[in-house]
């Protein structure tokens, strides 16, 4: 038996069909080892950074199965993905199963031909990639676990810092800093309606619209040229018409393709890479995690003959790329379809769209440039003894079309304008001056902060849609109305590193880290050497801002803003949902108002004491899921109980039956809404479902609610009621 191994179910599924019964296809689904969560088990620093693994949580069945396969295999060909992270999933396949005798083989299109070609060259795991993902994920760990404990310690516990995101939520922050210093400058615009009449035999009327060339600052100018625009006659004073080219885009890379598909088809990233991924797996585009604007001789020769099918041969014009992206990696070709002939592929109406997105620019890349005829029409007053500055308007038209034809959305509308002569007179119609002001520069929308982040070097292909996922996953920017705009948490977060560790979320910096992986995977330096050189001065860096003062305080209130409670100073502190101000005299006095001045109803004290901690005091607490009690010590003492009245309404009534005198009650955890008994701790007795109240006829445990066609299973995974189908083929 030869068995081959990818990521991908769906992958799995097409490559099987290509390769027929000759080859046992199965998928890892993803990566089957991870480091732990906790830094000290996951790391051995002092043995040389040695990462140490776990099975993932839920893989064991994969990791069994894949091993009782290999067991009877002759051949074992790992075909992850084309990528250091493709890479390193192989090389955690071979380790965790032990297979000695595997093989690695890669492809960047999943196509018959692709498919059977790689099989043939199979090679060792090249060691430098995977030591280079490996040096990836073991720095975003040290630098992330670090960064983040100096931030709980010294600005408020559960924030968190990275390698990579952080640098990114500085770019907005930046930008964000930018907007609030921007001073508006007044202008004028001013702006008409002419008419100008058709030549020779034509009757038809035009109305021409022109702007001054030179927009006045002060009102007063701009009052002069309306004045003497509407006094005199008005004719055409110069003619410039020119013949422009335009050339077609390079095929799509990751960040372009992520660009694109944003601004004309409205996907966020995170969207475009999950539909990309199934175009991949069902072999219709090739890799789409690339900086490259290449394309092999193979895919340039389908789409020569496309091209001169579909739009004839004079549309023909063979063109190379070169890539723009900071530190890119030439080594695949840009995303582009597996076969140039297919125009329309897809199952959903996401996949279709974007598929055709690819075809259009891939086919547009080997196109004729387009021509365009652009007229610049310019117009003054005449008899005056005053000047006025000129007024004009331009216009273009395409005279040839060449790769617009392949991407039409690209060309946009023609602007004509009426045939005219030096020296024809316009007639007036309206002139006015309108006030405007000079606008801030625009927030970064996810399209652009990629396109940001590719120009400075900042992460690579496959990481662009987490990172901007992570930082809107944990609250440091939201998006409204597509612009990515920086919490206050975000900024606080941002000046803290920025402040006291600047040179760690820094360009120069994080460029740097991509230059030193992208040479540990050409071979060029080592894994150790790597961290090593790394580690020590941002270890010692890090623990020298342990003497920094918390930075409780983010600076004085406005002087008008007085303590609700005893009439003291306020300042401005960080609570999770933002800012807020606080009482100076804090923890003496409870005060506190919101940033729009209004009183906040602080914690109430119960007047009795912390039965955990006996020091502190308990306080009733308003929560996400309603009020709650807590000690005033918190985070020290973590002591939680329920307000009575919340608690009775998240009774369920259903005894646990676990230990005598419990009961199951709603909760929320991080997966969100289950059932639990009321004595946790000492009874750890938890369902998913709601229970109905009944009990299983077989394992006597409490039954839950089920689905429209199952009301009812029980809440024991390992009995047969748990999966009715098991019971059926049990009484069968």
């Amino acid at each position: 038996m030869k068995l081959l191994i990818v990521e991908s179910p769906s992958k799995a599924k097409t490559i099987a069909k290509y390769l027929g019964g000759e080859y046992e296809v199965r998928a890892s689904v993803g990566h089957i080892r991870d480091l732990p969560k906790s830094n000290k088990k996951a790391i051995d620093i002092e043995g040389g950074f040695v990462p140490h693994y776990e099975i993932s949580p839920g893989k064991e069945k994969v990791v069994q199965e894949i091993k009782q396969l290999a067991k009877k295999a002759d051949t074992i060909l790992l075909a992850t993905d084309p990528d250091r992270e493709g890479e390193a999933i192989a090389w955690h396949i071979k380790e965790a199963i032990d297979l000695k005798k595997a093989k690695r083989v890669t492809f960047h299109e999943i196509t018959e031909s692709a498919i059977k070609e790689a099989i043939k060259h199979p090679r060792e795991i090249d060691m430098n990639l995977k030591e280079a993902q490996e040096a990836r994920r073991v720095l975003d760990r040290l630098v992330g676990y670090d960064l983040s404990g100096i931030i709980w310690k010294k600005v408020r516990y559960g924030l968190s810092a990275g390698r990579v995101q952080s640098p990114a939520l500085r770019i907005v922050m930046e930008r964000e800093r930018e907007i609030r210093a921007f001073i508006p400058v007044t202008y004028y615009v001013i702006a008409g309606e002419w008419k100008t009449h058709g030549r020779a035999k034509e009757s038809k009327t035009y109305t021409l619209g022109l702007e001054c060339d030179i927009q006045p600052k002060e009102k007063p100018e701009a009052d002069r040229i309306v004045r003497l625009g509407r006094a005199h006659a008005w004719e055409v004073t110069d003619l410039e018409s020119t013949d422009v080219s335009r050339s077609p885009r390079a095929p799509f890379t990751t960040s372009t393709l992520q660009q694109t598909a944003s601004s004309r088809l409205g996907f966020a990233p995170s969207r475009t890479m999950s539909i990309a991924q199934k175009l991949y797996e069902k072999g219709l585009i090739t890799y789409m995690r690339t900086d490259s604007t290449t394309l092999s001789n193979q895919a340039l020769g389908e789409i020569a003959t496309t091209i001169e099918d579909v739009f004839g041969k004079n549309m023909l014009e063979v063109r190379t790329y070169k890539t723009k992206a900071k530190n890119a990696q030439e080594a695949h070709e840009a995303v582009r379809p597996t076969h140039a002939s297919t125009r329309y592929a897809g199952t959903t109406d996401d996949e279709k769209k974007l598929y055709s997105l690819i075809w259009e620019r891939t086919i547009a890349s080997q196109m004729k440039d387009a021509k365009l005829k652009r007229t610049k029409v310019t117009a003054n007053i005449i008899g005056s003894k005053e000047t006025i500055p000129d007024f004009s308007v331009t216009g273009s038209i395409v005279t040839f079309r060449g790769w617009l034809e392949a991407d039409p959305e690209a060309r946009g509308e023609d602007v004509i304008l009426p045939e005219l002569s030096i020296g024809d007179p316009l007639d007036l119609q309206t002139l006015q001056a309108i006030e405007k002001q000079t606008q801030p520069p625009s927030r970064y929308t996810e399209a652009g902060l990629i396109k940001e982040l590719e120009k400075r070097g900042i992460g690579r292909p496959s990481t662009y849609a987490s990172i901007i996922g992570t930082i809107e996953e944990r609250g440091y920017v939201e998006k409204i109305n597509k612009a990515l705009v920086p919490t206050d948490t975000g900024e606080v977060v941002t000046s803290f590193l920025e402040d006291n560790l600047g040179e760690y979320i820094s360009d120069t910096f994080t460029a740097d880290m991509e230059e030193k992986l992208d040479k540990i995977a050409s071979g060029e330096t080592t894994y150790l050497k790597t961290l090593k050189d790394f580690y020590g001065p941002f270890l010692k860096d890090v623990k020298s801002k342990e003497k920094l003062e918390k930075a409780t305080n983010l600076g004085e209130a406005p002087a008008e803003i007085k303590c609700p409670l005893c009439g003291a100073p306020m300042v401005i502190k960080l609570a999770k949902n933002g800012k807020f101000y606080s009482c100076s005299r804090y923890p003496d006095c409870m005060g506190a108002r919101k940033l729009d001045g209004s009183v906040m109803e602080g914690p109430k004290s119960l007047g009795r004491k912390c039965p955990k901690c006996g020091d502190g005091d308990l306080m009733e607490r308003d929560g996400r899921y309603g009020k709650f009690i807590a000690c005033s010590n918190y985070p020290k003492c973590k002591y939680i109980e329920q307000d009575e009245e919340e608690r009775k309404k998240k009774l369920t009534g259903v005894s646990c039956g676990w230990c005598s005198d419990g009961e199951m009650e709603e909760r929320r955890g991080k997966f969100g809404v289950f059932y639990a008994c009321t004595n946790y701790p000492d009874c750890k007795h938890a369902i998913k479902a709601k229970p109905t109240g009944n009990r299983c006829s077989i394992c006597n445990e409490l039954m839950m609610e089920g689905t429209k066609t199952i009301p009812e299973r029980c809440s024991n995974k390992d009995c047969p009621m748990h999966n009715p189908h098991k019971l059926d083929s049990k009484k069968k």
